[in-house]
């Protein structure tokens, strides 16, 4: 296995079909039917925000997307919204996909998703990968890295625990909760340096 900052083109739609197939549960309701969100995804995925453990012969095992002020994984306009969904799609789903998102601070990493293929779970990909977001963050100068778990992932949550994330706030998602499949997230943080993971992280 080596890491690698983004993704070979050529695994493009590998790497789509992934993502929904791990998130399908989270955003599926507003981004259904399955072809749209595929459509959506495959022109709003951004290789820059994404780092990849890739198999010595060159297979996908997993990708760990990041978001900084410059943008994140998935980054759709309404434009290309509309392209897959219609206007009148793109202009109820943008709203509701927004709630899902928390504005950065200065001197924050948000890993904005993490996803392992079946054929390497078990294999520490989801370390490396973690490790490898860590390493990233240090390397712009960040003083922590942030995630969102949902209350349903306990594993995820069990791996973050074990890397020293903890939780320092939470995101409710009230009366939208039947559209998203889960009742909150958890908002995690690791400290990189003096000043890390303090601030408001709150509940919203």
């Amino acid at each position: 296995m080596f890491i690698q900052r983004g993704f070979p083109e050529h695994q493009r739609d590998e790497v789509v079909q992934l993502f929904w197939r791990v998130f399908s549960g989270k955003l599926g309701r507003v981004m259904a039917p399955e072809a749209k969100a595929l459509h959506f995804l495959h022109d709003a995925l951004r290789s820059e925000h994404a780092i990849s453990a890739q198999g010595e012969s060159g297979e996908l095992l997993g990708i760990a997307g990041f978001k900084t002020d410059r943008g994140g994984l998935v980054v759709g306009t309404y434009p290309q919204l509309a392209r897959s969904y219609g206007w009148f799609g793109a202009l109820w789903r943008g709203p509701l996909l927004d709630l899902t998102d928390r504005p950065l601070k200065p001197g924050q990493l948000l890993l904005d998703g993490l996803f392992v293929h079946e054929r390497a779970r078990g294999l520490g990909v989801g370390t490396a990968l973690i490790e490898a977001i860590v390493a990233e963050a240090a390397a712009r100068g960040m003083h922590e890295v942030r995630l969102e778990v949902i209350d349903s992932n306990f594993r995820a949550r069990a791996l973050y625990e074990r890397r020293g994330f903890t939780a320092v706030g939470e995101m409710r998602m009230g009366v939208f909760s039947h559209l998203f499949s889960f009742r909150h997230a958890t908002t995690m943080c690791l400290p990189l340096g003096p000043g890390g993971c303090l601030g408001d992280h709150g509940i919203r």
